[in-house]
Order: C-alpha cells, then structure tokens, then sequence
C-alpha cells in the first residue's frame, strides 16, 4: 500500500521570513478583533475604558448612554444658563457687595491678541457645612478702571469644605488689556 505523506521539510531561514509579516498581520487583526476596535477612529468615546471611582452606594449603570455628544452639550450648556439666570435674579436683590465676597477669588488668564474672549478663573471656597449656591458677578476693567462688561455666573451645588472653580468669559473685554475682579458675590 502506497499511503500519500505530505512531505516535511524544516522551514528553513526564507520561508520563515516570508511567514512572519503574515503571522504578525493575522495576530494584530485578531488581537483588534478580540479588543472589539474597528482599526480607525470612530464619533463618540471608548467603550472599553471605565474609571470607578469610590461614590454613593448607588451607581449609575454601566449602560452606554443614548445622548449623543451635541445633545450632552446642548443639555450641559442650558444648564448653565438656567444657573447663570438664576444668579442675575439672585444679584438683583443683593444691596453691596453680597455675604459671599469673601469666599470668591477670581484670576486674570493670559491671552494672546488674536482671542476673541478674555477669560478669567473663579474659584468659590464653600466655608459652610452644606452645599451652595454662589451668585457671583466679575466686572472685566481696563487700567483706569473703566468697567468694560460683567459676566455672571451661577454655581450651583458648591460642596462644602470644598473649593470648585469656574471660568468667567467676556468678548467684549477681548483685546485690550484688562483685569477681573470680583463686584458681587452672594451665598444661598
């Protein structure tokens, strides 16, 4: 009986050489496969990334959320402007400087004189033992001390004990040299 062996050979020093892109090819796309990447780029963030970081006993679930990048921002800056509206009425009814100015810092942020905005950092310390509201206004002024635009801003829930920080920005303060300072501050 003639049985057919497929015939052996060593794979000898070209045939591996001719091997090796082939297996390096195969192992990156079953390795990409395996991650679940698509081998581009693709809208939206990485699913296969997740920082946990200690919090409430409840946590939100891990679940992709169906908003897309537009509509988070869209919901993040009407949120600001319900808090930024809140703090106008709020200041409003303020008489002075406000019960907060204390706890209100504000820096000028370097600029080039190509922006179109000047901006200014707040930070809000919360002395309190519970979280607060801050209505905070920063008036942009020039060297003679010329008001040039007020920004206010709304910060809602600053925790207590805790600093949290917030940028003040002004198109109307854009290209000419200014300072933020701080015109009125009020805690509820």
């Amino acid at each position: 009986m003639n049985q057919y062996r497929p015939l052996r050979r060593p794979l000898g020093g070209r045939t591996a050489r001719r091997l090796t892109p082939a297996l390096l090819a195969a192992a990156i796309v079953v390795g990409t496969a395996a991650c679940g990447g698509t081998g581009g780029t693709s809208p939206g963030t990485s699913r296969s990334t997740r920082t946990v970081s200690p919090g409430p006993a409840e946590s939100p679930s891990a679940s992709v959320s169906p908003r897309t990048q537009q509509e988070f921002a869209a919901s993040v800056s009407a949120e600001a402007e319900r808090n930024r509206q809140q703090a106008v009425k709020q200041l409003s009814a303020v008489q002075g400087q406000g019960n907060a100015v204390k706890d209100v810092s504000v820096t000028g942020l370097p600029v080039a004189k190509a922006e179109q905005f000047r901006s200014a950092l707040v930070r809000v310390t919360n002395p309190t033992d519970k979280p607060a509201f801050y209505a905070v206004r920063v008036d942009f002024v020039d060297a003679s001390g010329k008001v040039l635009d007020s920004v206010v801003l709304g910060i809602a829930d600053a925790p207590p004990g805790r600093t949290v920080s917030e940028h003040a920005n002004s198109r109307k303060a854009a290209g000419v040299k200014s300072f933020p300072r701080i015109a009125q501050a009020e805690r509820s």
